[in-house]
């Protein structure tokens, strides 16, 4: 492989791409660091016209390319491949524009999310998605992984604020998908390409939607004694016609961590907390949060605060986003899970991955996007423990099969990566599996493109036992390539 990292130099600078050992151990992982490999060669490209190149050469040659933004993914989908280049796209960190009057900007995938809400502000916009992750992860990662963020109940994950992409397809061509108007003819590609984790294109533009800021905003914070009531609430302010902009969740356990973290002033002694953030006009605002203080005080909430200005609400936020390097600082390590559920089993889900930590002698933090399902549970284990880090994962699958068994997803906005893989198999059937590949196939016929994540193989699927594969044999003779 050493003659085509010759014949790549000959393509593109020298000084572009990396192949020493020891410098593309900072590539080997994403922030799922469980799964390490290194690659043959990393490529930093400057432009649209070397990104070609790359691809043309890496089709003539069936290297695979794995595409990677800032690493902050957590399912292992940026992993590298063996004997394959890592494309990075950290160099095609651009705002194009901003368009105050079509209320779009046009970025390049290394773009951080936080930097375009930063760019929209002079006019009164935003940028809705925010994962936790913003002030790191990339807009090209949350196309690729469909991310969310707080405030995705009622603004949407990121495939329902972008309207177009630019991206080159694995024999290096350079194609368009979607429009900046509201819609687009033919097949909804732009839905497609959303959530496909670098498996269909490598993306090197979006054009994202931005919206007004609301006129007014509340946030509220709820503490309960037990969660089960914690959740019945989340149903009964959805039931009740009120969409919050975000509503939150989080236990005990993450209290306590977010608490001696930042110190944001929440009740340590509540089984869980509820954050619900309400914004509109004044009157509107006013309205609804009247309703909803009532509906959590109705479904036994201990206590209900209302923030008494911006800065309070802000401290509120804050502390849900830091639970995650809050926790950090509680155990060794920490698997963070993403698996999607029904509102109305919140309270029962979370009873049934509590038991399971008990029976894998592990501890299970929980915090989630309460409002639309999404789960966050962080398996706490100590890798230097032998054993324990294969019981954490075994746990996380179990955990997803749960969610699958209550009506739910095995992911929300985090992605399958390698890391859920074998779930894929629990949750969808050998018809289902076989059009995933199809549609693989008609993009990249030769399977370079982030080859062995997110679809499973039939024969993966055997070997796994999986529920839905005809009891984890194949069905047919002609589907054993697959």
């Amino acid at each position: 492989m050493s003659l085509f990292v010759d014949k790549l130099k000959t393509q593109i600078a020298k000084e572009l791409i990396i192949s020493d050992e020891e410098l593309l151990r900072a590539y080997e992982c994403d922030a799922l660091s469980a799964y390490r490999q290194l690659p043959l060669c990393v490529v930093l490209p400057e432009n649209v016209e070397q990104v070609q190149a790359i691809m043309q050469l890496c089709y003539q040659e069936n290297v695979p390319v794995v595409a990677r933004g800032a690493g902050t993914g957590l399912s292992g989908g940026a992993m590298p491949v063996a004997d394959g280049l890592l494309l990075s796209l950290a160099r095609f960190n651009e705002i194009i524009e901003v368009d105050p009057h079509q209320r779009t900007a046009r970025v390049q995938p290394g773009v951080r999310n936080i930097c375009v809400s930063e760019a929209a502000e002079k006019y009164d916009l935003f940028y809705a998605p925010d994962p936790s992750s913003q002030i790191a992860c990339t807009i090209g990662g949350n196309v690729a992984e469909n991310s969310g963020g707080v405030h995705c109940l009622k603004y949407g994950l990121t495939v329902h604020n972008i309207m177009a992409v630019k991206l080159i397809t694995v024999t290096g061509e350079l194609v368009e998908i979607g429009a900046e108007s509201l819609d687009s003819a033919g097949y909804d590609l732009l839905a497609l390409i959303t959530g496909s984790e670098g498996m269909l294109g490598v993306i090197v533009e979006v054009t994202l939607k931005l919206l007004s800021k609301p006129l007014c905003n509340k946030v509220l914070l709820a503490a309960f004694d037990e969660v089960e009531a914690a959740g019945d609430s989340v149903a009964g302010i959805i039931a009740s016609g009120i969409i919050p902009a975000g509503l939150e969740m989080m236990d005990n356990a993450c209290i306590r961590a977010v608490e001696d973290y930042l110190h944001a002033g929440y009740p340590v002694d509540a089984a869980a907390i509820l954050i619900c953030e309400i914004d509109g006009a004044a009157e509107e605002v006013d309205s609804e949060c009247r309703k909803v203080e009532a509906i959590l005080k109705a479904a036994g909430a201990s206590e209900v605060r209302v923030a008494r200005d911006k800065a309070e609400g802000e401290i509120f936020w804050a502390g849900r986003k830091s639970a995650f390097p809050a926790v950090g600082r509680i155990a060794s390590d920490y698997y963070c899970m993403d698996g999607t559920i029904p509102r109305k089993h919140i309270g029962s889900v979370l009873n049934m991955i509590n038991d399971l930590a008990e029976q894998y002698h592990l501890g299970v933090v929980n915090v989630f996007h309460a409002g639309d399902g999404n789960l966050h549970p962080l398996i706490l284990y100590d890798v230097s423990i032998e054993g324990e880090q294969e019981r954490a994962e075994e746990l996380g699958g179990k955990i997803l099969e749960i969610c699958v068994e209550v009506g739910g997803t095995i992911t929300g906005e985090h992605g399958v990566g390698v890391e859920k893989i074998n779930q894929m198999c629990v949750q969808f059937n050998t018809e289902e599996l076989l059009q995933f590949h199809a549609i693989k196939s008609a993009f990249d016929p030769k399977g370079l493109l982030n080859p062995g994540k997110a679809i499973p193989t039939l024969h993966r699927c055997a070997e796994f036992g999986a529920m839905h594969v005809h009891q984890g044999k194949l069905p047919h003779a002609d589907l054993e390539r697959f």
